[in-house]
């Protein structure tokens, strides 16, 4: 059981930990002891996941992480842990797909809503992987597309 809890912990501790890697990249700094303030304050603990963040780094990561998550986004929650969702399914991060599904589930998201985002996901990684495997000229899809658009357009104002 304490290996499973050990194994739990370990999981979560990374998946924070690259989000806020990532989310701390374009952060003002905080200072550490503020930010664990913080974090606890929002999740009722300090995560031991976060006790493996370099404590240099944790602030900016922190403040990047909230501004993310704010209400100012412009992308609704159930919407943000979708696309999360879809890119953790394609990398594929275990770790993530189990934070966003359930976030997901959180701001109420179906289980229809989850199996599609997989699956649009998937259908990205398929195309993507038909155009880059049989090196596709770049400037030729962009021009293709372009003109794609502007024949659907014409389309859809009959």
């Amino acid at each position: 059981m304490k290996k499973m809890i050990y194994s739990s912990v370990k999981k979560w501790s990374f998946l924070f930990a690259m989000m806020l890697l990532s989310a701390g990249l374009f952060a003002q700094d905080m200072s550490y002891d503020n930010a664990k303030k913080e974090i606890e304050e929002e999740f009722g603990m300090f995560p031991s996941m976060f006790e493996v963040f370099p404590e240099h780094a944790l602030g900016g990561a922190w403040e990047s992480f909230k501004k993310l998550n704010s209400p100012e986004s412009k992308i609704p929650a159930k919407y943000r842990e979708l696309l999360q969702l879809a890119v953790a399914a394609q990398i594929p991060c275990d770790y993530c797909i189990h934070y966003h599904t359930a976030s997901a589930k959180a701001y109420g998201a179906t289980e229809e809503e989850i199996q599609e985002a997989v699956a649009q996901g998937a259908q990205t990684r398929h195309w993507s992987m038909i155009l880059q495997g049989n090196q596709i000229d770049f400037e030729k899809f962009k021009s293709e597309f372009d003109a794609m658009m502007q024949h659907m357009a014409a389309k859809s104002k009959k």
